[in-house]
Parts: C-alpha cells; structure tokens; sequence
C-alpha cells in the first residue's frame, strides 16, 4: 500500500462506488414512490368509471347487471376483488355471489369506519392497493331508497400491483448490472491512465539515473506523455550532458597536467608550462563555477519536485474530507433505516455529526408549538443539564429560536461578533462559535440541530454549514417518521385499552383488574432490573391480558353457580382468542405470546396449550402470579376476597407446581414493601361461600 499508484486508485474507487450506490439507492426509492403515485391515479379513475356504471345500472334498476359488471371487471388480473358494502358491513353486491350478505373482515370494517372518503390504502402483504368511495343517494334513487338514506353503499376495489412490482425489480437488476458496469470501466480507464501519465515516465527517469550512477553518462530519456513529464525529461537529459562534458574537461586537464609534469625537465618550457597551468587553474575555477550553476539547477529541479508532491498531498487531504463528509451522511442515512426510537435515533445522529465536525458539545431541540417553548431532547458534550427535564424559553437571544422562526441555518464563527445573542447558553456553558440548523417538515420547522465549540479552539466554516444542513435535512425526515410511529403505535393502544375498559366495567368484580395487575408486574420488573425495552412488553400484556374476554358470553363471565366442565373449557379460551385479536398488530407480537401464555403453569398442566417451563416467557411467568394473585385479593361471585397473609400463602404453596418458584419470593418482597394497601378481609381462611369446599383460588382463577 505504499505505492502511489494504488492510493490514488484506491481513494478513487472508493468515491466513485460510494456515490454510484447512494445514486442507485435514491434511483430505486424514487422508482417505487412513482409505483404508488400511478397506483392511486389510475385507482383514481377506475373507481369514478366503475362508480358511474354501477350508478347507471342502479338507477334502472338492474342489480343483475351490477353483479355481472363486477365480474367482468373481476375477471381482470389488475382488479382482484370488487364489492359493494353497507355502511355497516355487510357486502350488498359483490362479485363472490356466495360473499352477498356477509360481514366484512374486522380490519376492512375498521378502516372504512374512519369516515375519511375516498380511502385508499397499501397492503404490502398482499402486494394489492384497496380502496373505498361512497356511493351517495340521488334524487333518482328515491323511487327504490327513502330520502333519508344519504349514502346507499360504500364500494371497495381492489388492485394488484404484482405487475408494477416485476417491472420495478427488473429494472433495478438493469440499474445494479450497470452501476458494476461504470464502476469496472472508470477502475479500468483509471488504472491506465496512471500507467501510462505516472508509473511508466517515473520508471524511466529511475532506470536513466541508475545508468548515470554507474558511469554510462550517454543515456537519454524521451518522456512526452505530458508537459509535466516531458520538461522534466528535457532538464534531466541537458543535467546529464552537462555532466558529461564537466567529466571529460576534466579527464583532459589531468592528461594535459601529466605531460607538463614531464617537460618540467626542459627549463625554456617551463615558464610556458606555468602560463598554461594558471590558464587550466581558470578554466577549472570556471568549471567549478558552471558546476555549482548546475548543481543549483538541480536543487530547483528538486524543489519543484517537492511542490509538486505537496499539492498532491494537498489533494489527498482534501479527498479524505470528502470522503469523511460523505462517510457522515451515510452514517445518518443508515441511523433513519436502522430505528424507530427516538432516543437511539437522536444519538446517533448528534454522535456521528459531533464526530464529523470535530464539536465539544452537540444537541437537538424540538419545538412545541402549542407551549413555543424549546425542549432538548439530546445533549451530548455536557452533563450538567438534563435532557429530560430540559426545556428552555424562546427567547430573542436564542440562537435555536432565531433560527426556527426564520426558517434558515445560522454559523457564528465569533460569539463576541454577535451582540445580539448570549455568550452563557441557558444550558450552563461558554459559545465561541457554533452552528444551528432548522429541522424542518416540509413548510414546519419542528426543530433545531446544533454543533458548539471546535475541539481544537479553531472556528467552523462555510463547509461545516453545509454538511449540517444536509445532516439536519436527512434527521427531519426521520424524526417525523418517529414521531408518527410513536403515535400510532399510542393510537393502537389507546383504541385496545379503551377495550378492556369496557370489558372490565360491565362486571363491578373485575373492574380494575388489569390496572392492579399492571401495578404488580411493573413493581416486580423493577425489583427484577428489568430492561426498558422488556419494561414496556410487560406493561403492555399486563394491561391486555384479558382482552381475549371480548369473545366469551357475558352470562358466562358473571355466572355465580358452579362452573361446569364445558363452562371451564370455553374460559380457557380467552388467552387464544386474545391472541388472535393482537394478530394483526406486528409491534404486540411479543405482548401476543406472552398473553397467549399468561394462563400456563410451571409444571406444564396449564392451558391453553400445556407449555413446560422452559418455553415460557420470563414476562408469562410475572403476569399468571401478579393474575392470580389480583384474582384471589378480589371479590369474585362465588366466593370473597383472601387476605393478604392468605393470598401469599397460596402463591407459596404453589411455587414450582403453578408458579415459578424464582419469581413467587421477589414479588412477596414487593408486597410486603408497602408499594401496595390491602384492605382487611375477615375471610382469612379463604374458604368460598355458598357452603361450597374450598377450592385453591391461584389455581383455578380464570
């Protein structure tokens, strides 16, 4: 690797295949939108057509037609599926006969209850594109449907985007098969032209000198492959010939010195001698000057050597900044594909950009409208201030709040230049010089990035302005994608938690039940020094434990007799059917199994599906303790609550048969901390009423 030859070709592969990548990258992503844009425009116009037709043919009165209309369009590969639906669900016409009168899938049923029409939206299981209008009642349409009767039914189509699909991954394999193609060419184009403007002139300028060194002064070198090359070649063959003759001059004097020596004997030509020797003495002092004159020449051929081999360097240096700036944006790149936390997300991002522009101290700030106050929500160079606490006035003499509301990046490369902002930032350091760059979605600044203090006390320039701002662009987009995932998946929770709610609020014995549990889980994951990550799963499916109790009769629930064998086997079924609830929400699949499994035992007799220890979920394991343990502190129809003394006394009892036996003593621990109240229950024995045996409640609470 010392070769200049291959650190030149190296440094430039590596460029060119970086930016050939991030170019074939942006290619494909912007091949796939357009794939989605001509999806919703031709679904755009299908629908206004098929709804006209369908209007058409209701108006007279033809529902036959419809029906074969459908399946005409039906038989399409591009329409999959086409149906009418009421607004309740239930499909009107369709080109399935055997689907008339039939409920739509939950999921269809609550996407077109939005209320938001024309809906459309992508299914990349299916690799399909749905979409629903309304079908509104008309005038004309009062003779079969009352006035009243606003909307007559909702049509939904369905569009296979397999075709769009083949075409978008041919066409990548062209655009792969290519860039490989222009990478081996520019290598090779390259390689060759280094070859032949560099390596093979520089090896015939060593081959010549190593000819002079050995005394062969007769050697000349013809180099024209550049003007560089070529003058250098002209100096080194006049550098020769001059050396040449300096020898030979040489070479003639100590002769003519030898026959002077030899005519010394003869007097008359002595004085003559003389003469000719201060003559020689001249010329050789001229020579020894023409000498030095040469040996200048070739200082100055060195010194032009060396500049030209400190420009390259130069050059070397300024491609390495480029390919580290580059090097940046794709670190950024990878941190908004690679998570869809915030915090890791806001890290990265702050880490890789303090990094990259040599900065003491780095942080984003996002804005909150509704308060306009500034909350930092990364801080990093730091640690006197805490992020999570941290929110900060938008005040005149914040740089963050000048650039929000101006919409635009600011460097400051001297903090005494600008009166108009503090030198002392509210977070408690000195600004020398800094940089702040707007976070913006589309026309909304939502925030600010922002780089302070040079490690080496130097200033930032124009340069790092730029590579902030890109930075700062890429990290808007991701934010935003964050911040919607998180809603969402708060959405999805809040829909599910109002679900259990309204299980729970229709029995007075289980109200609250799922709160109680999720206090005990929570409180034993942190004695357990639980993760945070495996904090929320545990919160998660302590709160939905029971949601698969939405598909149980009611009558069943709040039954009060003894429980037949068939009674019991329809119960145990709620751990399945609240699988089966969560299946379509990827982000619970952990929650999912662990409420799929909150009902199994240690031993391996539970139920639903007798799992043994060993393949049960640490989370599965807390939740059937902190459930049973609720269940028997609670009030139930057929029986009153255990007292605390009691309740621990079955959970003991029952370690290494129902419960885990690692786990029973931690979470005793935490209810004898005083965490929890219980009130006194005089039914310390624990036996049920009703004159019935006592039953061991751990066990067989539902």
């Amino acid at each position: 690797m010392k070769s200049l030859k291959v650190k030149i070709l190296g440094l430039i592969t590596i460029i060119v295949v970086t930016i050939l990548v991030i170019a074939a990258f942006l290619s494909f992503r912007q091949n796939a939108e357009l794939i989605r844009n001509l999806a919703d425009h031709n679904t755009t116009v299908i629908i206004e057509t098929i709804k006209s037709s369908v209007i058409n043919a209701m108006r007279s009165g033809h529902s036959e037609e419809v029906r074969e209309l459908f399946k005409k369009i039906r038989s399409s590969n591009f329409i999959t599926d086409i149906r009418v639906v009421s607004e309740s669900g239930v499909i009107i016409n369709s080109a399935e006969e055997e689907e008339i009168g039939q409920m739509l899938p939950a999921s269809d049923l609550k996407l077109i209850r939005k209320g938001t029409f024309p809906l459309k939206e992508y299914n990349s299981t299916k690799k399909v594109y749905d979409s629903y209008t309304r079908i509104m009642n008309t005038p004309d349409c009062y003779g079969c449907h009352p006035s009243t009767q606003s909307v007559l039914g909702i049509m939904e189509i369905e569009l296979s985007l397999a075709n769009l699909d083949a075409l978008v991954a041919k066409e990548r394999k062209t655009v792969t098969a290519s860039t490989f193609i222009i990478i081996c060419l520019i290598i090779i184009t390259i390689s060759l032209f280094l070859i032949h403007y560099v390596d093979r002139p520089i090896q015939q300028l060593i081959s010549s000198m190593q000819k002079v060194e050995g005394g062969d002064f007769d050697c000349t070198t013809t180099i024209s492959s550049s003007k560089e090359m070529s003058l250098l070649s002209d100096k080194f063959n006049r550098m020769v010939e001059r050396l040449k003759g300096m020898v030979e001059s040489a070479i003639s004097h100590e002769r003519e010195l030898a026959r002077a020596q030899e005519k010394l004997a003869h007097h008359r030509e002595i004085h003559t001698m003389n003469h000719r020797l201060e003559d020689q003495l001249k010329e050789i002092e001229n020579l020894n000057v023409s000498l030095e004159e040469r040996i200048e020449e070739i200082e100055e051929a060195n010194y032009k050597i060396a500049d030209l081999a400190g420009e390259l360097e130069d050059k070397n240096t300024n491609l390495e900044k480029a390919v580290t700036r580059l090097s940046t944006l794709y670190k950024v790149g990878l941190a908004i594909n690679s998570t869809m936390e915030s915090k890791p997300l806001f890290d990265l991002v702050v880490k890789t950009t303090m990094d990259t522009l040599e900065a003491q101290i780095g942080y984003i700030m996002l804005h909150d409208r509704q308060r306009n106050v500034l909350k930092v929500t990364t801080l990093l160079g730091h640690d006197t201030f805490s992020p999570e606490k941290g929110e900060l006035e938008m005040k005149p003499s914040s740089v963050s709040a000048w650039v929000i509301n101006n919409g635009k990046p600011r460097l400051i490369t001297d903090i005494h230049e600008t009166p108009e902002f503090d030198r002392m930032s509210a977070m408690g350091y000195e600004r020398k010089t800094l940089i702040c760059a707007p976070l913006k979605t589309k026309d909304e600044t939502i925030g600010t990035i922002t780089v302070v203090n040079k490690i080496d006390n130097s200033v930032f320039t124009n340069e790092d302005l730029d590579l902030l701002t890109t930075i700062a662009a890429q990290a808007s987009i991701a934010i935003k994608n964050v911040q919607l995932y998180e809603e969402q998946q708060k959405t999805y929770m809040n829909t599910i938690h109002a679900l259990v709610s309204a299980i729970e609020a229709s029995d007075s014995y289980t109200r609250g039940h799922s709160e109680r549990v999720t206090r005990y889980c929570m409180e034993l994951a942190k004695k357990l020094d639980m993760p945070p990550e495996r904090l929320k799963i545990i919160e998660r499916a302590a709160v939905l434990h029971d949601i698969g109790k939405i598909g149980i009769d009611l009558s069943l629930l709040h039954k009060e007799g003894r429980l037949t064998p068939e009674d019991i086997r329809e119960l145990q079924q709620h751990p399945v059917i609240g699988m089966k609830i969560l299946e379509p929400i990827e982000f619970l699949s952990d929650v999912r199994l662990c409420i799929g499994q909150h009902h199994e035992r240690f031993d391996g007799k539970g139920y639903p599906n007798n799992v043994s220890a060993d393949q049960l979920l640490l989370e599965s394991r807390m939740l059937a303790i902190a459930d049973s343990f609720d269940a028997m502190t609670s009030d139930r129809p057929y029986r009153k609550a255990l007292s605390l003394d009691v309740a621990i006394k079955e959970l003991v009892d029952n370690a290494g048969t129902q419960f885990d036996p690692d786990l029973v003593q931690p979470f005793v621990e935490v209810l004898r901390s005083g965490k929890f109240s219980f009130a006194a229950i005089s039914a310390n024995d624990g036996t049920q009423e009703y004159g019935q045996p006592r039953v061991p409640i751990c066990i067989s609470a539902a």
